[in-house]
């Protein structure tokens, strides 16, 4: 008898195909960040309540958006430094507790920055290097 054996390859593919579909069906369909003053590095993020770091990492699913509020002492203009074309409004977070939204409408990698603006109160100090935000979204 001369039978090819597919099968095992066949079971594999459908295998890696099921886990795909769980990891993005599983993948949040929004995501709030908060950008905030501190005292050492000036301003840090945080993605859905969780640590403020100046960087960080969320994984959404196709079609999911992003909310960004600017509760820092200086303005900032959201950056999407590499990625899929998106839809974006309020980019420019001008005063606190400004909002931008972002929507992925594609999957891939999306990477942002701020560009901060000067603070709004005079004689604020902090301590260090002020911090680079970045952010970075994998969009299945």
């Amino acid at each position: 008898m001369n039978r090819k054996r597919t099968i095992p390859i066949l079971a594999t593919l459908t295998s890696a195909l099921v886990v795909a579909a769980a990891a993005a069906a599983s993948a949040p369909s929004h995501a709030s960040i908060v950008i905030r003053h501190q005292v050492r590095g000036c301003h840090s993020w945080s993605v859905n309540g969780g640590p403020f770091k100046a960087s960080q990492a969320i994984t959404l699913s196709r079609g999911s958006s992003i909310t960004i509020t600017n509760n820092d002492l200086m303005p900032h203009k959201l950056v999407e430094t590499s990625g899929p074309a998106l839809t974006a409004s309020g980019l420019r977070m001008r005063h606190m507790a400004a909002t931008a939204k972002v929507r992925f409408t594609h999957a891939g990698v999306y990477r942002f920055t701020t560009k901060p603006g000067e603070d709004y109160m005079q004689g604020v100090k902090t301590i260090g290097e002020d911090n680079v935000l970045r952010l970075t979204v994998k969009v299945a």
